[in-house]
């Protein structure tokens, strides 16, 4: 697919990659040269300099030949303009960035009355998940597949945890749990799971299960499952202003520390049941003095990620709050995975997921098409789940006789309202919802897991 993205920020950058390497013909525009110049050499893309909104920018972009325009800028206004001229000059579907509260509820209005196949708002997409994860603090971190039915988790199993030494398949003989088991990462390497992996401490785990059986597996290994409490949001973002809103509504007490005070009037006016504290992000005094240290959970959301990663610690070293980090930066995620900070969220990675996942949906073939897009594993695993269309060659074969690529897994199947965690008798049939677990990536079509 031919694929223009205007803006060359953060999530511009990252959807330049990865596009990239999904093979499609990919263009940046932005009016920076030197952005413009570097991200096309390390992203091996094209570049244009300019200004994305004007029809002179987007025709040297090559709008006429182009199937898709995402508009990332910093700009929400300049993002709708670029999508308006986009449609004005010829037959592209586009997708809109738009990260201002004000536009949350008038999502579905903008895609019907400007053509918009897409309007993705970064900041409610993570408080989302964080939101989520605070439901549920026995995992770092949640995915819901097959319309909110089945649940992807992933945990850490700590020391002394009555999995470790126990294998895959005797999660089920033993503990009589019914959850799959989907992958294991250990000292940096990411595993498919197979029924004779033995669970050794410190692993971190992810499974799929349904809520009522997630929650009876945890309880079974004595993992926290209730829900938190109360929450410190440290920075009043518009990431904590969609989270306070969520949280609120759950019944969890918020506090959000921030030290701009214009900021902080604005978020007690818009946030009246929360409780605004106008402090120094950056002294201990002022965090311990807000209850950090007893709080049930603690969200770092500065704007910079050193910030948010040595508040991580500090509240890691003197209390037990559940503990979420944000960080912008994904290049150095093998790093951060070694510092054990609990959950950590990437909103440049949940915004290419989303519009990964929308791409797919576009290239779909005969037989399936891409509903939903996660990236377990980054660049290692990914779960994908699958819309089966008539005729597809997976429908009515017993998972057993299916002849699956290596590091494949399917790991639950939606039939209506009904959840199947798959055996091998079972079979896949026409508008079913298949979830796969692949070590081989970009998957497109069903028939992409088979040999």
């Amino acid at each position: 697919m031919n694929i223009i993205i205007v803006g060359c920020g953060k999530v511009g950058q990252t959807l330049a990659t990865e596009l990239n390497v999904e093979g499609n013909n990919v263009t940046v525009v932005d009016k920076d040269a030197e952005i413009v110049s570097e991200v096309a050499a390390r992203c091996d893309v094209m570049g244009v300099v300019g200004n994305g909104a004007t029809a002179t920018t987007q025709k040297e972009a090559g709008i006429e030949g182009a199937d898709l325009l995402i508009a990332v800028t910093g700009s929400d206004e300049l993002n709708l303009l670029c999508c308006m001229v986009a449609k004005r000059m010829g037959n592209i579907q586009v997708i809109a960035r738009l990260k201002n509260p004000d536009y949350s509820t008038e999502a579905d209005y903008l895609k019907d009355e400007l053509g918009l196949a897409l309007v993705i708002n970064p900041e409610e997409a993570v408080a989302e998940e964080i939101s989520r994860v605070l439901r549920f603090p026995s995992a770092t971190k949640i995915e819901t597949f097959a319309e909110g039915k089945v649940e992807l988790l992933t945990f850490r199993l700590p020391e002394g945890s009555p999995l470790a030494g126990l294998s895959v398949r005797e999660i089920v003989t033993k503990l009589r749990a019914d959850v799959l088991i989907c992958t294991v990462e250990r000292d940096g390497e990411a595993l498919i799971a197979k029924g004779d992996l033995v669970f050794a401490e410190r692993d971190v785990i992810s499974l799929i299960a349904t809520h009522k059986n997630a929650n009876a597996f945890f309880e079974k290994i004595k993992y926290k499952t209730n829900a938190v409490k109360d929450a410190v949001l440290v920075g009043g973002g518009e990431i904590a202003e969609y989270l306070s809103v969520l949280l609120l509504r759950d019944g969890i007490k918020v506090k959000i520390v921030e030290p701009d005070k214009a900021k902080c009037e604005a978020l007690a006016g818009t946030l009246p049941e929360a409780s605004i504290i106008c402090g120094d992000l950056t002294e201990k005094e002022v965090l311990l003095e807000e209850g950090i240290s007893s709080a049930g959970a603690v969200v770092a959301l500065t704007e910079e990620d050193e910030d948010n990663i040595f508040l991580s610690l500090f509240v890691k070293r003197i209390g037990k709050a559940k503990l979420i980090t944000k960080i912008n930066r994904t290049d150095f995620d093998d790093v951060i995975k070694h510092l054990d900070l609990d959950s950590v969220v990437y909103p440049e990675s949940i915004v290419s997921d989303m519009i990964l996942r929308y791409v797919r949906a576009m290239r779909n073939t005969v037989g399936s098409n891409v509903k939903t897009l996660y990236n377990l594993i980054k660049g290692k695993v990914e779960v994908t789940e699958f819309v089966i269309k008539e005729h597809s060659p997976v429908i009515g074969i017993p998972l057993a006789e299916l002849p699956l690529k290596k590091n494949i897994l399917i790991a639950a199947i939606l039939r209506g309202k009904r959840v199947i965690l798959p055996r091998g008798s079972d079979v896949i049939g026409n508008g079913d919802s298949v979830v796969i677990v692949s070590g081989v990536m970009a998957l497109h079509d069903i028939t992409d897991i088979l040999k």
